[in-house]
């Protein structure tokens, strides 16, 4: 299972670790429109913003938990770069243990504030019942979610970017057939989106657990590893923290602009869930290079090298603009069609085809600011990605969606050009703290 990615083509190393990745994305991008895709075929409008609604707060939890998962990730990286396998093992070991209490504490929480989160939501009055439900289901697969999660950034964080790809394949797999059993044989709606995603989450948990235990791993893990480490765990969440905390505020970002939607009506509400899921497919470049950028720079730099770990990144963000640029400017002539083989009501894939031309170009610039978060993390500075996220929300993507909303009824168009803007103003701030994170790295080395 672990791999060295501290020698040979850097490039090489950031393909050939970024594919499997790319594909574990994509599966799991897949498996989250499984729902919305499945559901339109069988239900109405409600249904689908039930499902839109209640899938984009699961989104922000699977995301922050990733985000909590990137400091397990870095740090394992870190120990397997300098070859310490009792470090390695007492990281994995404290990263169990941490998540399954926070899973636990998580689960709890959110079935007791389920009503709440709906209401916070503005969920149209059509939906909220199928909302309500969906969610309420969703939380009590929160410990699966985390599971799956946690295994995923282990592997990762020790250079095996495959298997987490075969747990998802799994999921994805059961979550489609699960689906059609659910919401199209039983008619269980969003109550059924919500049972076939936590079900297949858990057949997945399972198949993971068991190919653990199968295989040999290099690492051996004692029960003392388990015993909650303060030192440890303290490495772990100084980074995953600060990326949990950026991830969270840029999810509640998306379900402000989501609400600023929903209170236009239910086809905008419809056009804009969609369309975010839509964004999520495209946006799978740069999330990987953002993770392959923080595994990989990780290895590095606990072997020693860190030009090795910058030109990794340098590599990284060619990839994710080229990819963006060539996305952005093919959306502008296929928008509605794609937006319509999701629903078949004419209004909402009108509405849906403005609003994805214009927030398509958020593809090529995240795609910057992405990368240099990973590379940011790996160097224990995460929480340069966490300022540039909030000031971003704060100066340009919800003022923005909110100003556009009110002087442009008619239009999503200029709504989506808040998520571009955003990214502008993060890639010059990650730019400007690389250039001085250099200069500092170089002075002390010429000092010593």
């Amino acid at each position: 299972m672990e791999k060295n990615l501290t020698s040979g083509s850097v490039f090489k190393n950031i393909v050939f670790f970024s594919l499997p990745y790319l594909l574990s994305y994509f599966l799991q991008t897949l498996y989250g429109m499984a729902d919305l895709f499945i559901i339109g075929q069988f239900e109405g409008v409600d249904s689908i913003t039930a499902v839109s609604v209640g899938s984009q707060v699961m989104h922000m939890l699977t995301v922050m938990i990733v985000g909590l998962a990137m400091g397990s990730t870095v740090v394992i990286g870190k120990a397997v770069g300098a070859r310490k396998k009792q470090e390695t093992a007492s990281v994995i070991g404290n990263t169990v243990t941490l998540f399954m209490a926070v899973a636990l504490v998580s689960t709890v929480l959110f079935l007791v504030f389920v009503d709440p989160i709906v209401a916070v939501m503005s969920t149209p009055g059509e939906a909220v019942s199928g909302t309500v439900r969906y969610l309420t289901i969703c939380f009590m697969g929160i410990p699966f979610i985390t599971a799956y999660n946690i295994i995923s950034s282990i592997f990762r964080g020790m250079g095996d970017s495959k298997s987490p790809m075969y747990f998802i394949a799994v999921a994805c797999g059961a979550n489609i057939v699960l689906d059609y059993v659910f919401i199209g044989a039983c008619h269980l709606g969003p109550s059924g989106a919500a049972l076939g995603t936590v079900l297949s989450q858990t057949i997945s948990v399972i198949t993971a657990l068991i190919v653990i235990l199968r295989r040999k791993t290099g690492i051996s893990l004692k029960k003392q590893d388990f015993r909650p480490d303060a030192e440890v765990m303290k490495q772990v969440l100084k980074i995953g923290i600060p990326v949990a905390l950026q991830d969270g505020f840029i999810q509640i970002a998306f379900i402000v602009i989501t609400v600023i939607a929903n209170r236009r009506g239910l086809n905008d509400a419809a056009a804009v869930g969609i369309v975010e899921k839509l964004i999520g497919i495209v946006f799978l470049v740069p999330s990987t290079m953002l993770s392959a950028v923080s595994a990989l720079s990780a290895q590095n730099i606990g072997a020693g090298k860190s030009e090795r770990a910058v030109k990794t990144l340098k590599y990284a963000v060619m990839i994710s603009v080229g990819f963006g640029f060539t996305v952005a400017v093919l959306t502008q002539f296929v928008s509605v069609p794609v937006v319509k083989l999701f629903t078949d009501d004419a209004a909402v894939a009108v509405s849906g085809g403005q609003y994805l031309r214009s927030y398509i170009w958020d593809c090529m610039l995240a795609g910057v600011h992405f990368c240099f978060s990973g590379y940011f993390c790996a160097c224990g500075r995460s929480g340069i990605s966490f300022l540039h996220n909030f000031l971003s929300i704060i100066c340009a993507r919800v003022p923005g969606a909110y100003l556009a909303s009110v002087y442009f009824p008619d239009t999503l168009y200029p709504m989506g050009l808040a998520a571009p803007a955003g990214s502008l103003l993060s890639g010059v701030i990650c730019v400007a703290a690389f250039v001085y994170l250099q200069k500092c790295r170089k002075g002390r080395e010429g000092y010593a």
